[in-house]
This record gives structure tokens, C-alpha cells and sequence, in this order.
């Protein structure tokens, strides 16, 4: 998306690379990052993960997606 990408582990966990700007740097969200099962780039600069208990973790430009903190309590059991 927009320059940055991010894979998933044999563990779980993620790796993302490319431009910080457009989700390239997951640091702020890599310790919510276990046990991913899906991620879903939105191709303008953010990421969501999908975890294995259901809940969604998103990275990247807050502007377009990249915050979700204000549904957080509603993105559970996805």
C-alpha cells in the first residue's frame, strides 16, 4: 500500500516494511501483533490485522484508517 508492506510469520507475528508514513512502521501497535491470521492493506497507507481471538489491530496513516481506536470496543469477534 502506497509504498509500504507487511507480512506475516510462520509465528504470528508481523514484519513491515517501507514507507513509515504509510504503515511501513508497525512499532507502535507490534506488541497487539500475535497470533495474526489476515491482513488487509487499504492501498492509501494503513493496514489491519485481523488476530486469532477475533480482534482487529490497525497501523499505518491515521487519517485513512490507520487509527481505530474510537471502534476499538466494537472490533471484537471479527
Amino acid at each position: 500500500t502506497c509504498g509500504a508492506f507487511a507480512a506475516i510469520l510462520e509465528s504470528g507475528g508481523v514484519v513491515t516494511w517501507g514507507d513509515p508514513d504509510n504503515g511501513g512502521d508497525s512499532s507502535q501497535v507490534q506488541e497487539q501483533l500475535r497470533s495474526v491470521q489476515h491482513i488487509q492493506a487499504n492501498g492509501s497507507g494503513s493496514f489491519a490485522a485481523i488476530l486469532e481471538s477475533g480482534a482487529v489491530v490497525t497501523w499505518g496513516d491515521p487519517d485513512i484508517g490507520g487509527d481505530s481506536s474510537e471502534v476499538q470496543e466494537q472490533l471484537r469477534n471479527v
